[in-house]
Parts: C-alpha cells; sequence; structure tokens
C-alpha cells in the first residue's frame, strides 16, 4: 500500500521509522555479538600462530644435530678455516711453506694478432688442435675454445702498439697441471719460457708437511678445512704462520635455548594480557579472552614445562628457572658454564627433557587439527555463522515489520483524512443554514 504520510498533518512516516528502531534493537545486540566473537577469533588466532612458531623453536632445540656446531677461527686472516660438526675441537699450528701455482708458457717475442706464428695445427700435450690460418690471434682463440677442452688458457699481453705476447696458463694449479705446448714458430713468437706448477704446502709442526692442489687443504683434520690465501708468504725468513682452533659452538648452543625461552616468555605475556579480568575504574584492562579456560589451562601447561617428573631434572642447573610471577629466566653465563663442562649432557637434557616437552605442550595447543587452540577458534566460527544467520533472519522479519506497520498508519492517515473532510463540509453546512436563517 502507498503511503500517504502527512495527509492528515500527521507524520506516520517518521513514527514508523522510531518504532522500527525499537524493533532492531534486538538484531543489533545480535550483530554486536557476533563482532565481539570475531575479535575473540582474530585474538585466538594471532595467539595460535605465536604457539606454532615456539613449537618451530623447541623442535630446534630437541634436535641434537642443532648442538653439534663448532666454531674455526685462525690467528691470521691469510689461513681461512671452516669447522663441520665432525669436527673435534682443538687447535693446530700451521706455516705456509708455498701456496699453489698454474703451469705457464710465455713467449719473449711480441708479435702482430695477425701474423702467422704456426701452421695448421699445434700440438698440446701431443694433440693436434687446428688453428686454422696459424695467426697469434686464431691460435689463442683455438686454446681457449671450450669445445677443444685444452684444460688451459691463452691470453695475449700487449706491448706496444699492436704488439703481443703469447702466455698460455692451465685452469688447475698443482704440480699436475703440467702441459707441453708446440709447433709455434719462435722466429716469430721467440723462445718460451716456463713456470712450473706447484703444490701449495704447509708445515703443521714435528716434521709433518702436506701438499694440495688448490690452496684448499679439504678435510686437513676430520672435518676441518683450510684456505690459503694466493698472496700468503711463503717467504722462509718471514712465512705466513696462523694457530687454528676448533671449538664447540656455545653461542649457538646459548641461542638455540634463549630463543626458546624468549618465545615461551613472549607466549606467556600474551595469554596474560587477552585473560586479564580487568581490574580497573570500568573494568579498563580487561582482556579480549577474559577468563577464556582453554587458553589459561595452556598456559598453566607451558609453565609446567619448568618441572621434569624427577628433580634430577631441574633445569636452575642450566640457568633455567622460573620466577615467582611465571616468568622464565636464563641466566647465559650459568648455562656457559656447564655447556662447557659436559656439552653432551646438557645437550641431551635439555633436548630430551625441557625442549621435548615444550615441543609437546604447545603442539597440544596450536596443531591445526587436534590443538585445543584450534578447536576453540573453529567452534567460535561456527557460532559466528549462527549468529550471522540469525541477523540474515531479523532482516526479513524487521521487513515484514516494517509493512504492517506502514499498513497500520497508512489507514489511520486515510481515516483521518476523510474524517477532516467531512468535518470541513458539516461546518460548511452549519454556516450556510446560519446564512439563510438570517
Amino acid at each position: 500500500m502507498a503511503s500517504v504520510s502527512g495527509l492528515s498533518g500527521f507524520d506516520s512516516a517518521s513514527l514508523v521509522d522510531q518504532l522500527m528502531q525499537l524493533e532492531r534493537a534486538p538484531q543489533q545486540r545480535l550483530q554486536s555479538r557476533a563482532s565481539n566473537e570475531q575479535l575473540q577469533v582474530n585474538s585466538l588466532q594471532t595467539l595460535n600462530s605465536k604457539i606454532a612458531s615456539l613449537v618451530t623453536k623447541a623442535e630446534a632445540a630437541a634436535d641434537l644435530t642443532k648442538w653439534e656446531g663448532r666454531t674455526a677461527t685462525s690467528t691470521d686472516s691469510k689461513i681461512t678455516v671452516t669447522a663441520g660438526t665432525t669436527a673435534s675441537p682443538g687447535s693446530l699450528s700451521i706455516e705456509v711453506i708455498g701456496t699453489a701455482l698454474s703451469h705457464q708458457v710465455g713467449f719473449a717475442t711480441a708479435a702482430k694478432t695477425t701474423d702467422v706464428v704456426a701452421g695448421g695445427s699445434i700440438q698440446l700435450n701431443g694433440r693436434a688442435i687446428g688453428v686454422g690460418g696459424g695467426t697469434l690471434q686464431e691460435v689463442a682463440d683455438a686454446l681457449n675454445k671450450p669445445e677443444n677442452d685444452t684444460g688451459v688458457r691463452a691470453s695475449l699481453v700487449r706491448n706496444g702498439e699492436d704488439q703481443y705476447h703469447l702466455l698460455v696458463e692451465s685452469t688447475a694449479t698443482g704440480e699436475d697441471s703440467a702441459f707441453t705446448l708446440t709447433g709455434l714458430d719462435e722466429a716469430v713468437v721467440g723462445a718460451s719460457t716456463t713456470r712450473i706448477g706447484q703444490d701449495a704446502e704447509l708445515d703443521l709442526g714435528a716434521g709433518i708437511t702436506v701438499k694440495s692442489s688448490t690452496n684448499t687443504f679439504t678435510d686437513l683434520l676430520p672435518g676441518v678445512t683450510v684456505t690459503v690465501a694466493a698472496n700468503a708468504s711463503s717467504d722462509s725468513a718471514n712465512p705466513t704462520t696462523s694457530t687454528i682452533t676448533v671449538a664447540r659452538d656455545t653461542a649457538g648452543a646459548t641461542k638455540l635455548v634463549k630463543d626458546l625461552v624468549d618465545g615461551l616468555n613472549s607466549v606467556l605475556s600474551e595469554m596474560t594480557s587477552l585473560t586479564a579480568y580487568g581490574t580497573g575504574t570500568g573494568g579498563t584492562g580487561k582482556g579480549m579472552l577474559a577468563g577464556d579456560a582453554t587458553v589459561r589451562s595452556v598456559q598453566a601447561d607451558l609453565r609446567g614445562t619448568a618441572f621434569g617428573s624427577s628433580t634430577s631434572e631441574s633445569l636452575a642447573k642450566y640457568g633455567i628457572q622460573i620466577d615467582r610471577y611465571g616468568k622464565f629466566t636464563f641466566d647465559e653465563p650459568a648455562f656457559g658454564k656447564a655447556y662447557a663442562a659436559d656439552p653432551a649432557g646438557v645437550a641431551a637434557g635439555i633436548s630430551s627433557g625441557f625442549a621435548t616437552r615444550v615441543e609437546t605442550t604447545a603442539d597440544a595447543a596450536s596443531n591445526k587439527d587436534t590443538g585445543l587452540l584450534t578447536a576453540s577458534i573453529t567452534g567460535r566460527k561456527a557460532g559466528i555463522e549462527r549468529l550471522n544467520d540469525s541477523v540474515e533472519a531479523w532482516d526479513l522479519r524487521l521487513e515484514l515489520r516494517r509493512t504492517a506497520l506502514s499498513r497500520q498508519f497508512t489507514a489511520l492517515e486515510t481515516a483521518l483524512s476523510t474524517m477532516n473532510s467531512q468535518s470541513s463540509w458539516l461546518a460548511s453546512q452549519i454556516s450556510a443554514l446560519g446564512s439563510s436563517a438570517s
């Protein structure tokens, strides 16, 4: 029915709007509940992600291979050292006797790149290599051609205007890098001079010397690789020397435990904030998940990881304790001292004890399939869907209610308008009768 609001001087449309505001109150309460539930779900999801990250940190601390790191140092920057997990702690003194050199053949006379310096081929280690017309440039190109697989590289060294010396060098270093090159016209390129390839050599003391075809000595000691810089001094009067030291990676082990403790404290602090009841004026300080039993239960379980099944599993000997506020503390110097005294024992104690307990507890809370918080999030999402369905149902109900009210007030407007018209007609008739009587 079309609205006739104002026809009788009575604003029925405005009255219907006001009544609908009252009718809409239950729907608004549902919307408010759904919005608040969604904020709680968001908080739970953020917390769940943090606990999942804690699982990762606990897994790292529980993995014994993570405790097997080694640090390797050298007292001279020209000698570097790396150590794998199989390396045993210890030290070694090194003196450089010689560095690795490639085999070189250089020719004394400079020539033009277009000068013919060979016939149709040259011989490298007795193998013929085609050089086209045999110019200096063609010889160099043939030696450098990848498909010829020569094992050498040729360079043309400029010495004046369009004058070049031929220099040929093995791509490898060491005593086994020697090669022979024949077939060049010495009348054009001059006599050759050879620098013999050389192995790198180190003196380890006690009459022990070692050699390597490169400047890298792989597994010089089990798991230990030493590399000598090409510019290291082999001058017997002033050789490059170094003491290399391999030690357990105490800093790495400390970081494993510190990351775990910091992760725990971050999660526990988040839980405390989210579940706070709010004791301030008007409930200020109240957490988004105030009083949530699931979150408080998980928080208590995580704090309980500080305690093993027996007093022998006390974390205090590793520098880890929990204070009266429920916060974990980590004494790094105390841990370092314990680790230095018994690295294997400390690694095993943390790995199979504290770290494993945290991993198990955190996973039970955050597991994407079976976690307690995951189940809580799923349940709350289902509740939000039901609330949203109810809100939608209210939309239809309110629409029907507005239609009914509009019809009622339209009928009232029409009746009032009719009555006003009748009243005006009667008034006019009475006025007419009075005039006639006069």
